[in-house]
Parts: C-alpha cells; structure tokens; sequence
C-alpha cells in the first residue's frame, strides 16, 4: 500500500510539474526528382536504377541539416526570443517552486548514482562559419525539432515541440517553407555548375574531333584505305565460308568414325552384329535375314511332321539354309566395308578444308596488320565523335533546367497553432500511475514472498517438508520466557493442550513414552517447547520426567527454575545415582534431570550404555512420559544419536526464522540416523500479522479467536 501511495504520488507531482508543452506539425511532398524528369534519365542510365531510399534518407538528413536551422533561426529572429536568450523572467508561483525542488532533487541522485559528465551537446556538430551565440541558438532550436518520413510514401512529416503554440508553428512552418526554397536554389546553382564544365567540355571535344576526322582523310589517301578496305571484306567472307565448311566437315566425320569404330571390331557371322541400328537397319541385311528365318521355320515344319535328316528334301532345304547364312553375313561385310570407306572418305574432306582455313586466316592476318593503322583511326574518329554528341546533348539538357523553376519539394500541409499541450495527459500519466503502483506493489509483495524461504505456515510443513503437523504455538510479545504454570495468554496456554492431545495420538498408551525435543539450529524455541510440553502433560495428570540432554549449553533448568548442581553429565560418567540427580518441580506430576557440569566428551556419553540403561530403566519406570531436551541438529550430532533411542522426535521450526533448506537438512539428518518417528511443531507464530496463512488452515474464527491476548 505504501509503495502504490508513494508511485502515485511521485508521478502525478511529475506530471502536474511538468511545463505544458506543445506539438504542432508541417507536411511536405518531396518526390524522386526522377520522377519528375524521365526525360533525363533513360532506363540505360544507371541512375534510373539506383534505390530511392538513398535519396530520402539525404533529404531527412538535410531537413535536420544545421545549414537549414541556421536559416530559419535567421528568419524567426531567435536572438529576440526570450525563450532562447534567456531574458524570460522565472516565474515565482508554487507550481514553478515545485518544478524547480524536482529538478534539483533529480539533479542531487543523478550526482550521487552517476559519473559526472560533460553538458550534452546536439547531435551534428557547429559549423566552422557559426559563432558561439549562433551555435548556441541552432542547437536549441533543433532540440525541439523531429522529422519523420512516412512509410512507403513521399511525405514527410516536421514536428515542433515548444512551451509557446504560436512559436511551434511558426518553427514548422519556416522550416518546411526554408527547405522548399533551399531545394530550387541548390539545383539551380548545381545545374548552372554542370553547365559550365559541359560547355568547357563540349568546345575541347569539338577540337578533338575535328582532328580525328582529319586524320582519318589523310590515312584514305595515302594508303589507298577504301580500296584494302573491300579486299579485306573479301578474305574475311571467305575466311567465314571456309570456317563453315570445316565445321560440317568436321561433324560430318566425326559421326563417320563413330560408326566405324562400332563396326571395325565386329565379327560379320556373329549374330549379335544384328543388333547395331547401322546393319539392322540395311535393307539387305533385312532382306537376307528375313529369308533365312523362312528357310529355318520350313525346316523345322518339316521336322516337326516327322521328317528326318535323312530326307532329300530336308536335306536340300539345310543346303539352302547354309547359304542364306553366307549371304546374310556377306550383307553385314558389306555395311562393314561401306562404313569405314565413308570415314576415310569424310576424313579426307575434313583435311581438304582445314587447308583452306589456314589460307584464308594466312590472308586474313596480313590484310589485319596492314588496316590496323586505318583501323585505329577510324575507331578515334567515332569516339570523339560520340563523346562531342553526348557533350551536346547534355548541355541542351542543362540549358532547359537552367531556365526551369520546377520544384520536386512542396508544402502539403502547413502546421496550425495546438489548442492544448500534447504533454503532460494528467488523465494519461494517472493511470500510468496508478498501473505503475499496483505492478511496483505487486512485484514487492510476491518478490519478497518469493524470496522468502522461511518456514511459516502449515503448508509449507505439510507439503514442503512431507512431515505431520503436531501444532502451532503463537508467538508471546515480551522477553520473558512463558510457562503454563504461570499465567499465559490463552491462546498459549491451549496451543501446548492442544500438542498434548496431538502427543497422546500418535504416540499409542501402552507403556512409557519416551520423546525428544530438538530444532535445526538455536535460538527457534525448543528448550521452552520442551518444558512446556512436559507441564502440559503433567497438567493433563500424566506423571513426567522433563531431561536436560543438551550438556553443551543447558538452559531447561533457568526455565523451570531449578539449579544446576548433579545433573546428566554427573549421572552418565558415575558421579551420581539416578535418586541423586532426579529434582522435583512446582508440578506435583513433573520431575527433572537437569543437565549438569558440562563433560569434554557429550555425543559419547550420550551414546554409552549407561544412556541407554537410564532410557530402559524409565521406560519400564513409574513414569507416563519421558521429554528429553537435544541440542540443534545441524550444530552437533548428539540429537541424532538420542532420535535413534526414543520412540518419536518433536521438531521445533521457528515461524519466520527457519529456512526451509536448513530444517530439510536436520530432517534428513534425524532420518539417516534411523529416527522411529517426526513430527512438527511450528513455534512463534505470529496469528494477528499472518492472519491470511492461518486463517486458511483454521478458519476464520480462529485466528480471529487467537488473535486476542487474553491471559489464562
């Protein structure tokens, strides 16, 4: 709640201290100049390529340009402007007091968490021809100015923020009005600089031209240049002829070797010479094959109707029938022999025009080296004749924008005067303020919930720990330590009955019920648990030994008043018997073994057999229950070695106090050393400030009930 109060209350000071200010904002259409003279740009010229964006973004650029705010201060007269020579008088009313404790406290914490640096500076550099004062009055200006290219369009936005509206408007509009002015003037003074370097250009490659062309005169008639010139078109046209004819020839004869290389190893009686496309298809070879398949099909009807070998008949057909076969494999011969005479037929031809090649090239070379005078020439006088044409043309282009005022820059939308401040919203900044103190009051509240993890509620022993929950003891105000046989506070004294009855439960009522009492570490409780615990028992009419185990720092016998003379120590090392160390308490059911001298060797005592016959002999002794008070698990090991001799442990966890890492480690310490059984007992709760974690565990009506004070 305090921290929501506060964040509220810092930003809406903020925000009804903040001085109003004012935004107003000039539209200006600023196309491609491409666009706009195609006429100039052809799709050849590598211009008519290039990315607008390039251009836009030098346009932004010139529109923060210190150049174009240095104009505009001119033109507004800032030197007059109280605002910027600082002679407005500082107003003296609360609101400005409070502007300026904020600005001073803001100044103070930026000095105290922050290097000390240098005065912030604009963005783009004083120019070499600015003075001081005028630099001084550029940067000022251009602070309060943002230009912004609207996505995917030619238009530009300038906006002007100000404390004065009319002020802002007039910044915006000077500065869109300045720019289109500043646009016609930089491209008239660029085009009349193209002009002149055009025009200085043009009359040298008038010159070199003129030279050129005469050369070339010269050349024709002193080497008869028209003359070479046809005899040349000549040998190159045969030149060509010859190339082409070779590179037929040459296609030509290289399917001929193809064929030939496929025939010239094969066998003319083989059968599977039938299956090259060059014999398969020959007509003969098909004609001879197709009467060799007829005579075989004749013999074998014959056979097949029971003629033999023998038979004049039969015997003439296989007469026949052999000399198909000669005749078939003479037509594959033939196609052989037909292949390779066309080869070397093509061969021939290909060399034939492979000589005719080389003369032409012969010819060709020598007519090249006497024309390459000529040549040079000629290739001069078309070049200086094209570069003087280009130098023309351009200076006639240059000649017509030169006289031309057309503007690719206008002013679409001029700024008008703000009727109110866009800053500060009050109804905008309260509810920031308001969302911003309830995220900071959250985040505090469950960041510190989180970070927190102190035991301090039944669940977290529940399900946290996975250990049962005896009960919860209230925290009592004061320093004095509470025993129920003085007068307590009610929920108190019923928090210890109410561990009884959770006792009585689970521990079964056969015989004597011997328990430990122990914590995690000191300081949580567990000694006035102890006592207490045995109070109520002996209230409830049990008869109860209370034991002072913790020989290290003993300090059950300030609680229940007793003294410290033979004690534990005395009763284990064979100083004293049993009857000697045994005191009486105010409790008529209630006796004591206080702990004694402290022993150099406590864990071995603790651990020796006579303990152990001490713990046996009460087992089986007058008494109902048997407490015994152990030092903190995680600072010795003596409450391990007593969990291993008794019936239960009870673990004392300080609400608030304990983490939850620290009490899982003495649990699984008190479990490794073979404890029979643990239960929790969740001490110092404080019910009135953590109503909401008991109130789900107990209900409303007791917290509400316990949350009283009343002695009982």
């Amino acid at each position: 709640g305090s921290a929501f109060v506060l964040v509220v209350t810092v930003m809406m000071l903020q925000s009804y201290s903040t001085i109003p200010q004012y935004k107003t904002r000039a539209r200006l259409e600023i196309q491609d100049p491409r666009s706009i003279s195609l006429q100039n740009v052809g799709i050849s010229d590598a211009r008519f390529w290039e990315s607008s964006d390039i251009y836009y973004a030098t346009q932004d650029e010139s529109l923060r340009s210190r150049e174009l705010a240095r104009r505009v201060v001119q033109k507004l007269q800032l030197q007059n402007h109280p605002d910027f020579n600082g002679s407005r008088p500082q107003p003296r009313d609360p609101v400005a007091l409070v502007r300026q404790a904020r600005a001073s406290a803001s100044a103070w914490v930026r000095s105290l968490v922050a290097r000390p640096s240098q005065a912030p500076q604009s963005t783009t550099k004083p120019a070499p021809n600015e003075s001081d004062q005028e630099g001084r009055y550029i940067s000022a200006f251009l602070a309060g100015l943002t230009i912004g290219r609207q996505r995917d369009t030619q238009i530009f936005n300038i906006d002007y923020v100000h404390t004065d509206p009319a002020f802002a408007t007039a910044a915006a509009n000077t500065i869109a009005e300045e720019y289109v002015k500043q646009n016609v003037t930089l491209r008239l003074d660029d085009t009349q600089q193209q002009l002149t370097f055009v025009t200085e250009e043009l009359v040298k490659a008038e010159a070199r031209r003129k030279d050129a062309e005469q050369a070339l005169v010269d050349y024709r008639s002193q080497n008869n240049a028209m003359s070479l010139q046809e005899r040349q078109n000549i040998v190159v046209s045969g030149l060509n002829d010859a190339a082409s004819q070779l590179t037929r020839a040459r296609a030509s004869r290289l399917q001929k070797e193809s064929e030939w290389r496929q025939l010239e190893r094969l066998d003319p009686g083989s059968p599977a010479a039938d299956g090259l496309p060059a014999i398969a298809t020959n007509v003969a070879v098909v004609r001879a094959r197709g009467e060799l398949a007829s005579l075989e099909s004749k013999k074998k009807g014959m056979i097949d109707q029971g003629m033999g070998e023998g038979l004049p008949a039969v015997q003439a057909i296989t007469v026949d029938i052999s000399n198909a076969r000669e005749i078939l494999i003479a037509e594959r011969r033939k196609v052989i022999e037909a292949a390779r005479s066309e080869f070397q037929t093509a061969q021939n031809l290909e060399q034939s025009y492979a000589s005719q090649l080389a003369g032409a090239k012969a010819q060709t070379e020598d007519l090249d080296s006497k024309s390459a005078g000529y040549k040079n020439l000629e290739d001069r006088a078309t070049a200086e004749r094209e570069a003087y044409q280009g130098f023309l043309n351009r200076k006639k282009e240059l000649d017509i924008l030169a006289s031309s005022r057309a503007n690719n820059a206008r002013l679409m939308d001029a700024a008008e005067v703000p009727g109110a401040p866009f800053a500060p919203n009050s109804k905008k900044d309260l509810l920031s303020a308001i969302l911003a103190g309830l995220t900071l009051a959250f985040m505090l509240a469950f960041g510190i919930e989180y970070l927190d993890d102190t035991i301090k509620t039944p669940e977290d022993v529940t399900k946290r720990l996975k250990l049962p929950l005896l009960g919860l003891v209230p925290a009592v105000r004061g320093d004095h330590v509470p025993m129920l046989t003085e007068t307590v506070p009610h929920d108190f004294g019923e928090a210890f009955r109410s561990l009884r009855t959770s006792l009585v439960f689970t521990s079964g009522g056969e015989s004597t019920r011997v328990i430990a009492v122990t914590s995690s570490q000191p300081l949580e409780g567990k000694t006035t648990t102890a006592a207490n615990l045995a109070f109520a028992l002996a209230l409830g009419g049990s008869r109860v030994i209370l034991i002072d185990a913790d020989m290290r720092r003993p300090g059950l016998h300030k609680a229940i008043g007793l003294q410290n003379g033979l004690g534990l120590s005395h009763l284990l090392t064979g100083q004293s018997r049993v009857r000697d160390v045994v005191q009486r308490t105010s409790e008529p059911n209630l006796f004591a073994i206080t702990a004694g001298r402290t022993p150099p060797n406590p864990s071995e005592l603790l651990a020796s057999d006579r303990m152990n016959s001490l713990l046996a002999n009460l087992a089986q002794g007058p008494f109902d229950w048997v407490v015994i008070d152990t030092p903190p698990v995680l600072a010795v090991t003596d409450a391990v070695i007593i969990a291993q001799k008794v019936a239960g442990v009870v673990f004392v966890i300080g609400s608030e106090m304990t983490r939850r890492v620290h009490a899982e480690r003495a649990l699984e310490t008190l479990q490794s050393g073979r404890a029979r059984s643990i239960g929790v007992v969740l001490n110092r709760v404080d019910f009135n400030r953590n109503k909401y974690y008991y109130s789900r565990y107990y209900g409303y009506q007791y917290k509400s009930y316990y949350g009283q004070n009343t002695p009982a």
